[in-house]
C-alpha cells in the first residue's frame, strides 16, 4: 500500500463507502510478501516515499525478475541498479516499459513521476572514468522526483575547469561530488559553496588507491566544512541522501507566519 492507496481508503472510510471492518483488515494485512528467496517489502512507498529498490548483484535473474514484478504490483515506479544488460533484457520481456540506462547500470520504471521539488542537485564528477558512479547518482536523484543537473571530468588536475562552472556550484541545493584517485575534489567544492555536499569515493585509480580505500580516508578527512561521505562507488545512497536533504530544503518553515 502507498500513500495514495491509503488515503483513498480514509476517504472511503470517511465518505462510508468502506466499511471499518474492511479498512482495519486492510490495514493489518502484513506489509511484505515472502517469494521464498526474497522478502519483498510492500509497505516501503509508504513509510519512505519510494518503493524498494532492487539491487541486482548477487541474484539470479529469475529472481530479479519476480521481484520486479512484485513491486510493479504495487507501485508505479521502480529502480533497479548494478543490473546487466543481460538482467535487463529479461525486465522488459515482462515490463516493456523499462528502460536501461548502460552506464549507470540501472533499470527504471517510471509510470507516475513523483512531484519536482524546488531545489536542484547538482552531481560533479573528477574524471570521465567516474562517471558510471555519478550516472547512477544522477538516475536515482531524477526518478525520486529531484530537478538534477551534472558536471562530469572537472577533477583537480584542471582545477579551472571546476571554477568556470562557478555560477552552476552556487545555485544547487545540494552537491553529490564523485572521485576516485586521491579523493580530492569534494573538499575544493566544500571550501567554494555554502550547501551540503555528499562525497563519494570510486574504485577508479592505480594501486595505492586501493580499490577506493584511500579516497574514502582522504574524503572522511576533509577539513572543508559540510562534507559528507557515503560509501565506495554508492550513487545511489549518495542520490537518495541528496533527495531527502533537498526536501528538507524547500519545505516551508511552519514555525512563521
Amino acid at each position: 500500500m502507498n500513500e495514495q492507496e491509503l488515503r483513498e481508503l480514509l476517504a472511503g472510510v470517511q465518505s462510508g463507502k468502506v466499511d471499518i471492518a474492511d479498512a482495519v483488515r486492510k490495514l493489518k494485512a502484513p506489509h511484505f510478501d515472502d517469494l521464498g528467496f526474497a522478502t519483498v517489502d510492500t509497505h516501503r512507498s509508504l513509510r519512505k516515499g519510494f518503493p524498494e529498490v532492487v539491487y541486482c548483484e548477487g541474484k539470479t535473474i529469475e529472481e530479479i525478475v519476480a521481484i520486479v514484478d512484485r513491486i510493479l504490483a504495487d507501485e508505479a515506479n521502480l529502480l533497479a541498479t548494478r543490473a546487466s544488460p543481460g538482467v535487463y533484457e529479461a525486465v522488459k520481456e515482462r515490463q516493456p516499459d523499462a528502460v536501461y540506462n548502460k552506464r549507470a547500470r540501472t533499470i527504471t520504471v517510471e509510470r507516475k513521476p513523483l512531484p519536482k521539488r524546488g531545489g536542484k542537485i547538482l552531481v560533479v564528477s573528477a574524471g570521465t572514468s567516474d562517471m558510471d558512479v555519478a550516472e547512477e547518482a544522477v538516475v536515482t536523484a531524477r526518478l525520486l522526483g529531484n530537478e538534477v543537473e551534472s558536471i562530469y571530468d572537472v577533477g583537480v588536475a584542471g582545477i579551472h575547469r571546476l571554477l568556470s562552472r562557478s555560477d552552476k556550484l552556487r545555485q544547487a541545493s545540494v552537491i553529490i561530488v564523485v572521485a576516485g584517485m586521491e579523493g580530492a575534489l569534494p573538499s575544493v567544492v566544500g571550501g567554494l559553496v555554502d550547501k551540503p555536499v555528499i562525497a563519494v569515493p570510486t574504485s577508479k585509480g592505480y594501486g595505492a588507491n586501493f580499490g577506493g580505500i584511500a579516497p574514502l580516508l582522504a574524503m572522511l578527512n576533509s577539513c572543508a566544512s559540510g562534507v559528507t561521505v557515503v560509501n565506495i562507488d554508492n550513487g545511489f545512497g549518495a542520490a537518495y541522501s541528496a533527495s531527502l536533504i533537498n526536501r528538507l530544503i524547500e519545505a516551508p518553515d511552519k514555525t512563521k507566519g
